[in-house]
C-alpha cells in the first residue's frame, strides 16, 4: 500500500501494488505519462507505504483509506449505503414498512431497492393485495375500532381480532414469496383458496380472494418486467458513461425477478486540468471496491446489498505491475472478497443475453440521461434543488420529481388560526396547489394541536396518493415540538417520518440561522449563509408563512366585519349583505360618507348615521 503526500502534506493519492518497489517507482521513470498522472506526479513531494500480509487486506485497507481520505487523484464514489428496504417486524403480527439501516435477525428484510419511490410502490402493491398493518406497534396494540385504512380496504385490521394469527400469517407468507419472485406460486395459492372457500360456501371470502387475485394479476401485468424475468432471482446491472467531461455511474437493482428502478453516482475526483478522464473499466472497478466491500464486521449489511450476479458494460482488467493507472484494484482480488463478503458465489457478466441485455441497454441509456439532466442542473434554482436533495440524500431520476410541500401555522392571540400548505414541485412554487386549513376544537394559540390537525386532514388518504403526489421532503416551519407532533401523525399513519424536515428559526428570522430537525434520529444540520440548499428551505418555508398570514387576516377581518356590524341595532344579516356588497367589505362602509351609506336599500338617514358613529 503507497500513499502520496504534496509539499503541504495534504494527501493525492492512494494506491496498491504487489511489488511496491517497481509500482511507486514507475511514476517517475516513464515518460509517456496520461496528463491526468503527470499533473499528479508534478505534486508529488514524498511519499509512505504500509505492508499488508495478503493482497486482499490492501485491497481492504486501500478502500477504506480513500473514503476517509478523499484524495483528489483517486476515484471517489459518494459513500452512501442507505438504501431503503421493505421491512416485516417479527412481531406475532408483522408490521410491513419501509426501513433504512443495518439489518438484523429480529425483523425479515427484502432489498435493498434503489430508491424510495421503489418501496413506496411495493409497499402500496403488498397492502392492496395482502393487506399488511403498517402502524406503528404502539398504536397497534391501543386501538379499539379499525382505522382509515381498513375502511379503505388496505389492511385487515388485526389489531381489533377481524383475523386470526394463523391467517395473517398466511398472508404474510403470501407477501414474502411475492416479494422473493415467486409470483406464480402466490397466484396458484390464491386460487385453491377460494375455490375451497367456494366449496365451503363460504361466498364473501371467496370474493376477497378474488379480488386479491385480480389486483396482482393486474400489477403483474402493468410492471411487465416482471412477468418476462421470471425466475430472474437477483441482479445488479451497473453501467458506465461518459459525456462532456463528466462521468455517470448507473446501477439497475432487480430483486426476485422484478426491475426496481435504477440509481446514479457521479464520481468525484476525474478532471484534470487536460480533461482526460479514466477509462470505464477503471471507473467500475473503483465503483464495485467502493459500493459494496464495507468493514468485514458490517458483513450482514453487505450479504444483502451483493447479489450473486453483476452485469457490466465493460469487462474489468487487471493491472499490470508495471503499468501505470488510477485504479489498482485486481479484479481477482476484488473478486475473491466479494465472494467472502457475500457468503456467496459472485459472477461478473459483460456481454449478457436475453432479459439481463435488455435490462443493460436500459441502464446504459438512462446513465446518458442522468449525465444530461446533470449538465443542465448548473445554475439559479435548479442549483438550490440539486444542494437540498445532495444533503438529504433524496433518490431523484430527475429534479422535476422533487415534491416539497411546507406547513406553517398562523394565528393573532389565538384569534382565526389558519394552517398554510405550499407546494414546491417541477422546480417551482404551484400556487394551485396551495392549500388553507381552517382550524377549530383546539385551545386558542395552540400551535402543536394546530400541527397535528392539518398534518392529520392532509395526510389521511396518503396510502391513496398517486407517486407523483407522494413529497419526498414535508417541511415544518417550528423546531422540535412542532417536528414531534409531524411524527405522531405519521407513526398512527404508517408513514415514512424520514420525510419530515423541522426548519428552526434562528435570531431574528434571519435567512442562513436555520436549524434542521429531523424526526427519524438523524443529528439537526446547521447548512449556513452561504448553502443553496437553505435558500430554497428559506424560500419555501417564507411562502407558507406569507400564505398563511395573508389567510389569517383575511379570516379575522371577515369575523371582526360580521360582528361589528351585528352589534349595531336595526342591522340583520341581508342589510349587513347589502352594505358589504355595496362597498365591497368593512373598509369600504367605514370610508363611506353619512349620505352614501343612506343610498342603501333599506338603510334610513338615521340609521346610516348610527352605523357611521359605530365605525368611526
Amino acid at each position: 500500500m503507497y500513499r502520496f503526500f504534496d509539499e503541504a502534506g495534504q494527501i493525492l493519492y492512494v494506491g496498491k501494488a504487489r511489488n511496491l518497489k517497481k509500482r511507486v517507482s514507475s511514476y517517475f521513470q516513464r515518460t509517456q505519462l496520461s496528463p491526468r498522472i503527470e499533473l499528479m506526479v508534478g505534486k508529488i513531494a514524498r511519499y509512505e507505504t504500509t505492508v499488508t500480509r495478503t493482497e486482499t487486506e490492501a485491497l481492504i485497507l486501500e478502500n477504506n483509506l480513500i473514503k476517509e481520505l478523499a484524495p483528489p487523484f483517486n476515484i471517489l464514489f459518494r459513500d452512501d449505503k442507505s438504501y431503503p428496504y421493505v421491512m416485516l417486524t417479527g412481531h406475532q403480527f408483522p408490521r410491513l414498512a419501509s426501513y433504512r439501516g443495518k439489518v438484523d435477525k429480529r425483523n425479515h428484510y427484502f432489498g435493498p431497492f434503489p430508491n424510495s419511490w421503489a418501496v413506496r410502490n411495493s409497499v402500496q402493491i403488498l397492502q392492496k393485495v395482502f393487506r399488511l398493518r403498517t402502524c406503528e406497534d404502539s398504536v397497534f396494540k391501543n386501538r379499539s375500532r379499525p382505522c382509515l385504512l381498513h375502511q379503505i380496504h388496505r389492511c385487515s385490521a388485526p389489531c381489533v381480532g377481524r383475523l386470526s394469527v394463523e391467517q395473517y400469517g398466511q398472508d404474510v407468507a403470501q407477501a414474502t414469496r411475492f416479494l422473493e419472485g415467486d409470483h406464480s406460486r402466490v397466484l396458484s395459492e390464491l386460487e385453491k383458496e377460494m375455490h375451497a372457500h367456494s366449496e365451503a360456501m363460504e361466498f364473501e371470502m371467496a370474493a376477497v380472494l378474488r379480488d386479491r387475485i385480480a389486483d396482482l394479476s393486474s400489477v403483474l401485468q402493468q410492471q411487465s418486467m416482471d412477468t418476462v424475468a421470471e425466475g430472474e432471482g437477483d441482479v445488479d446491472i451497473i453501467a458506465v458513461a461518459q459525456m462532456e467531461g463528466m462521468v455517470c455511474v448507473n446501477l439497475a437493482m432487480v430483486r426476485g425477478g422484478r426491475h426496481l428502478g435504477d440509481r446514479a453516482y457521479f464520481p468525484k475526483g476525474l478532471r484534470s486540468s487536460s480533461g482526460e478522464l479514466p477509462a470505464p473499466t477503471e471507473i467500475l472497478e473503483a465503483f464495485i471496491a467502493q459500493h459494496y466491500l464495507d468493514d468485514v464486521t458490517d458483513y450482514q449489511t453487505s450479504a444483502n446489498l451483493i447479489p450473486p450476479v453483476l452485469v457490466l458494460n465493460h469487462a474489468l482488467q487487471s493491472a499490470s505491475d508495471d503499468g501505470v493507472t488510477l485504479s489498482e484494484t485486481p479484479p481477482e482480488d476484488l473478486h475473491d472478497l466479494l465472494n467472502a463478503q457475500a457468503g456467496k458465489k459472485i459472477t461478473f457478466l459483460h456481454q449478457p443475453q436475453g432479459q439481463r441485455r435488455h435490462w443493460l441497454a436500459m441502464a446504459e441509456g438512462n446513465a446518458k440521461l442522468a449525465l444530461t439532466k446533470r449538465l443542465v442542473e448548473t445554475g439559479g434554482q435548479l442549483a438550490r434543488a440539486r444542494s437540498l436533495a445532495d444533503i438529504l440524500g433524496l433518490e431523484l431520476e430527475s429534479l422535476e420529481q422533487l415534491r416539497i410541500e411546507c406547513f406553517d401555522i398562523s394565528h393573532t392571540s389565538g384569534e382565526a388560526t389558519q394552517a398554510s400548505c405550499v407546494v414546491y414541485t417541477k422546480n417551482a412554487m404551484q400556487s394551485g396547489e396551495y392549500r388553507r386549513f381552517n382550524i377549530n376544537d383546539i385551545t386558542p394559540g395552540d400551535d402543536y394541536a394546530a400541527m397535528r390537525q392539518v398534518l392529520q386532514r392532509r395526510y389521511a388518504n396518503f396510502q391513496e396518493l398517486p407517486l407523483e403526489k407522494i413529497p419526498q421532503v414535508i417541511l415544518i416551519d417550528g423546531g422540535k415540538g412542532q417536528v414531534e407532533m409531524a411524527r405522531q401523525v405519521f407513526s398512527e399513519f404508517g408513514i415514512d417520518i424520514g420525510l419530515i424536515v423541522g426548519v428552526a428559526k434562528g435570531e431574528g428570522r434571519k435567512v442562513g440561522l436555520e436549524t434542521l430537525i429531523f424526526a427519524d434520529g438523524r443529528p439537526p444540520l446547521e447548512l449556513g449563509i452561504d448553502s443553496a440548499a437553505l435558500l430554497l428551505v428559506a424560500q419555501i418555508r417564507d411562502e407558507a408563512h406569507r400564505f398563511a398570514i395573508t389567510g389569517m387576516r383575511a379570516k379575522r377581518a371577515k369575523a371582526r366585519t360580521v360582528s361589528r356590524l351585528e352589534e349595531i341595532e336595526g342591522i340583520g344579516a341581508k342589510r349587513r349583505q347589502k352594505l358589504l356588497a355595496r362597498f365591497g367589505g368593512l373598509k369600504g362602509v367605514a370610508n363611506a360618507s353619512i349620505e352614501e351609506i343612506a343610498s342603501v336599500e333599506g338603510v334610513s338617514l338615521t340609521l346610516a348615521e348610527q352605523i357611521y358613529r359605530q365605525l368611526h
